[in-house]
């Protein structure tokens, strides 16, 4: 009979669900294809986002529509495009929310984001709840692709001084590399498809499956590509025998789907 599964590593935080309607500060251009955009206005005002890989939810225009869709249309209201998100950082003394938009072919996000001007209005949703890890943990290893690479960064910049951290990114080209914070025991390391396409594992699984696992207590977390995700959660778990509670995999999304965002698991 097999025993009850161990509780994810981290403290559960629940957040008082609400809208924000805000509205585009600036957009600053990281990389060909990634666009920061900066939020703010009045409604940020009690905005809490802890954890590094928090997501909100992002309601966009209708088709046609230059405004946000009002945040409460009921059930027989129009429903606006919407997809998650990762706030990249909260400034709250500055009161301003930055959101990294890597740039696909098309899609709701990427047509957004990639006419966003300073005034424009988008309504902003969550987070709905936290996932805070300890701040005492030896090391720390992050693997995924673009769309995890706000994630990513976010958790290198807030990690503490004495935790170790290994970083595998995936991205298109080196024109893709973005600036990370650098100091002694932080190691990142970029893969560029240079032309292959996005969703495979030829690039990631293996370099994550060469880690030397650092000594202590640790956290793995993987994103990008749904099955990506599951793949390298099992040579976490199976290869490097690291527990199920210690690693988290995320579908940031998925090979022929509209849109994806779920907790990935065996």
């Amino acid at each position: 009979m097999e025993g009850t599964p161990a509780a994810p590593l981290g403290r559960r935080v629940r957040h008082e669900p609400r809208r924000r309607v805000l509205e585009v500060r600036r957009v600053e251009r990281l990389t060909p294809r990634m666009l920061r955009v900066v939020l703010g206005g009045a409604e940020l005002e009690g905005f809490h986002s802890p954890a590094f890989d928090d997501h909100v939810k992002l309601f966009f225009p209708l088709p046609g529509a230059e405004e946000p869709a009002p945040a409460d249309t009921g059930p027989d209201g129009p429903r606006p495009p919407a997809r998650d998100y990762t706030p990249r950082r909260h400034d709250a003394a500055r009161g301003e929310l930055a959101i990294d938009f890597a740039l696909h072919a098309e899609g709701p996000a990427t047509e957004w984001a990639a006419a966003a001007r300073p005034g424009d209005r988008l309504v902003v949703g969550g987070p709905r709840g936290s996932l805070i890890l300890p701040d005492d943990l030896d090391w720390t290893i992050l693997a995924g692709d673009e769309t995890a690479l706000p994630a990513i960064g976010r958790r290198l910049e807030e990690l503490p001084a004495a935790t170790r951290a290994v970083a595998l990114i995936e991205v298109a080209d080196a024109a893709e590399r973005q600036d990370l914070p650098a100091r002694p025991g932080l190691e990142i390391r970029w893969l560029e498809r240079n032309g292959a396409p996005a969703g495979e594992a030829e690039r990631l699984e293996p370099a994550l499956a060469a880690l030397a696992i650092p000594p202590g207590e640790g956290h793995a977390w993987v994103a990008g590509e749904a099955e990506v995700a599951r793949r390298l959660r099992r040579v976490l778990t199976e290869r490097h025998g690291i527990p199920k509670e210690r690693v988290k995999a995320a579908g940031y999304w998925r090979r022929g789907a509209v849109a994806a965002h779920e907790v990935v698991g065996d």
